[in-house]
């Protein structure tokens, strides 16, 4: 017989039940704000239904009317300085922290509202509707509400896509020596998602005051926990990372501060991360007014024995127990809450002058100027300097010296992290290997101890993280794919959040981050290790690429970027560049300016346009071929920062383009870059432009059928040549 041995956890896992005495010591105006809030929530939230049943409201409208006691609770426990962010269905949380924010003293609806929580109001009603005067002007609506100022860092329409982003905001808290924790707010269908489970395991891992606080309302959309996972008891996640946990009734806001106040407190002594998951019914369906019984996924029944559990039930009733109120008292506050709302729509609805009797609009005067589309997208260029920067042929020879690509890159590294305590690198490995699988940290975890920080394989997590820290804005992440191709399994929070964040929340704040990604293309890693992103990238909102060809540019390259408000993609060949030459000064604090492309060589007959590696084989083909040509490097990428001025005036000399690229057909870069050309210098045109690319296919292992994956020097050789012909 086997020796048997029953493991625990080494958490604790608790449930919190809570007893009359638990609200006997509640102080009276605690009761009173708790019961103010929600239903001042619960009015707020009809009072938005009722816009989207008259088509005011564009997109859905996820209300959470039954869920209001455990925000209001949780939210009650938590200062300024901690940050939240939520889901698609977070109005609820928005506003409780926003409410505990402007009235420190608590909210009592007895009394008159303070104008700050009237704004609160009308501001957050506004968003919603899509207005200017929203918190995002207009652009986040009902699923992203941000204020970022009051530490509600945004809510979120990908189910868990804002688990990751939350522990970066305690990374940074935790960084910079306080006791501040984050909350993030999803609910049971993001516990089955990677990036949630990602980033557990990373604030277990690293300590992270974050609270992943789970709203299991039972259904996600109409799949039942039962029929999702097979430990329906969702705070179960929290042990299997080490996470201390807590399991609540939600209905109950007297247990859900209980079991808050105890994690706020594990949290803020040192001792890392923790789960709350409280048992809460959302009244109507996955969104709009209509209950979740008629779309025959659950019972009139079910819905009326949840109702009948309504959190401000209990606190009333409570409330008359103990002497504090009376049942005809108690109304008032209903009453009340409904008529603060009323005053609340009249500014943003008027009638409609066009539509049938007692139809409303939304106040014309109060939409955004559609000129406003893509402002604050991305940041300004003003911190870099044009007078600062300096290309090479600024440079006296005598101070360049030979200079190992790879070599700038942790050279330049180490010197950004001497004069700035703000950055932190992240990535697979980071820490070791004397300098990562490539040694692109070569001496940094040495040199700036406990800021390179090797990261468990979860890119989703760490990448998020990251973005977290960027929408923070104290610290500055630098966050490595060792490979291009896991842009892929980090794809959400690379797109959806991190390049859509700044936009989406109207503009506002920077989200300064560097991703340094390595493409191996050349290295015999295959298929899944050796993709360009470049096309992915530029064709995908809110990122800066940049694409350094020789050391010097690495450098002045890397330096303008981290002076950007933006997030950045720097992207660095492995086998082509890295173990490459070239010049370069001592000097590793000169920038180069941004949007600039470099003319590498001068002619007349073709403009020749490309990036990193081709560069230098599209020069190598122009000196085989005796073809006279400009050859272009555009070191920027991304769409706000091509260098149109520099492509002009070639095309104008020359009336010929030839694109090259390694990247494979499907994702290439110079397949949108070759249409926005015809779109601008159509007249200028005296032939086709062509463009030299990979395959279709993604490189493979075998040595020979790699290079033929992969353009060359014969390649675009051939392309000049057919092209000066034509």
């Amino acid at each position: 017989m086997p020796k048997t041995t029953k493991l625990k956890t080494l958490v604790p896992w608790v449930e919190i039940e809570s007893t009359p005495a638990d609200w006997d010591k509640v102080p009276e105006q605690d009761l009173i704000n708790m019961l103010s809030q929600i239903h001042l929530i619960r009015a707020f939230e009809e009072s938005v239904l009722d816009m989207a049943g008259q088509k005011l409201i564009n997109g859905p409208a996820h209300s959470s009317i039954g869920q209001e006691g455990g925000a209001v609770a949780s939210a009650l426990m938590l200062r300024v300085d901690d940050q939240i962010n939520g889901s698609h269905r977070g109005h609820h949380q928005f506003l409780a922290k926003a409410f505990n924010a402007v009235a420190e003293e608590g909210i009592d609806l007895r009394e008159e509202l303070s104008d700050e929580l009237n704004d609160v109001l009308y501001r957050t009603l506004s968003e919603i509707a899509g207005l200017k005067a929203g918190y995002c002007k207009g652009r986040g609506g009902s699923m992203h509400l941000q204020w970022k100022e009051i530490g509600a860092m945004g809510t979120n329409a990908i189910v868990g896509g804002a688990v990751p982003f939350a522990t970066g905001f305690a990374f940074s808290s935790k960084m910079l020596g306080t006791d501040a924790v984050s909350v993030t707010y999803f609910g049971d269908g993001a516990t089955n998602i990677g990036s949630t489970l990602e980033a557990m395991n990373l604030a277990a891992a690293w300590d992270l005051p974050t609270c992943f606080f789970i709203e299991n309302n039972l259904y996600a959309v109409s799949t039942t926990a039962e029929e999702a996972t097979g430990e329906s008891r969702l705070s179960g996640r929290g042990p299997g990372f080490g996470i201390a946990s807590w399991r609540v009734d939600g209905m109950d806001p007297v247990a859900v501060h209980i079991a808050m106040k105890e994690a706020v407190e594990y949290m803020r002594a040192g001792n890392g991360p923790t789960v709350i998951e409280a048992l809460t019914y959302r009244y109507f369906h996955q969104n709009g007014p209509i209950p979740g019984s008629a779309f025959g996924y659950r019972t009139k029944d079910e819905e009326k024995e949840w109702q009948d559990r309504d959190p401000i039930t209990k606190i009333e009733a409570h409330m008359i127990r103990r002497g504090l109120a009376t049942e005809d008292s108690v109304k008032e506050y209903r009453k009340r809450a409904k008529a603060i709302m009323a005053e609340t729509i009249a500014k943003v609805l008027e009638d409609d002058p066009d539509g049938k009797p007692g139809s409303k609009r939304i106040r014309p005067e109060l939409w955004p100027d559609p000129a406003f589309l893509d402002v604050g997208l991305r940041d300004d260029t003003d911190a870099v300097k044009l007078e600062e920067c300096q290309e090479i042929t600024d440079v006296p020879e005598s101070e360049l010296v030979e200079t190992k690509f790879l070599d700038a890159v942790a050279s330049v590294m180490h010197r950004r992290m001497e004069q700035d305590d703000r950055i932190y690198i992240m990535g697979e490995d980071v820490h070791k290997l004397n300098g990562g699988s490539r040694g692109a940290t070569k001496g940094l975890p040495e040199a700036f101890p406990g800021k390179v920080l090797g990261t468990p394989i979860s890119e989703a997590g760490f990448t998020g993280l990251g973005g977290g820290v960027a929408l923070d804005g104290r610290l500055y992440p630098v966050v490595e794919l060792m490979y291009a191709d896991f842009i892929w399994v980090a794809a959400d929070q690379i797109f959806n959040q991190i390049g859509k964040a700044r936009h989406m929340f109207g503009g506002q704040h920077p989200m300064s981050m560097l991703l340094r990604i390595k493409i191996g293309t050349r290295t015999g890693y295959g298929s899944q290790h050796s993709m360009d992103p470049a096309g992915i990238l530029a064709t995908n909102p809110g990122w800066r690429i940049i694409a350094p060809s020789t050391p010097y540019d690495y450098i002045g390259l890397l330096n303008a970027a981290m002076k950007l408000g933006d997030p950045v993609a720097v992207l660095e060949h492995d086998a082509d560049l890295y173990r490459s030459v070239g010049m370069a000064p001592a000097d590793r604090d000169f920038t180069l300016p941004v949007g600039k492309a470099v003319l590498r060589r001068t002619g007349d007959e073709v403009t020749v346009i490309s990036y990193l590696s081709m560069v230098a084989q599209s020069i190598e083909a122009v000196e085989k071929t005796g073809v006279d040509a400009d050859v272009i490097d555009l070191r920027w990428l991304d769409r706000a920062s091509i260098d149109w001025d520099t492509i002009g005036e070639s095309v104008k000399k020359t009336n010929r383009i030839l694109i090259v690229e390694q990247a494979n057909e499907g994702t290439s870069y110079g397949g949108w870059l070759a249409d926005e050309i015809q779109r601008r210098y159509f007249d200028w045109l005296d032939a086709p432009i062509m463009r030299v690319h990979g395959s279709e296919s993604s490189p493979s292992i075998s040595k020979v059928l790699e290079a033929a994956a992969l353009a060359d020097v014969d390649d675009v050789a051939d392309a000049l040549v057919a092209l000066r012909d034509s």
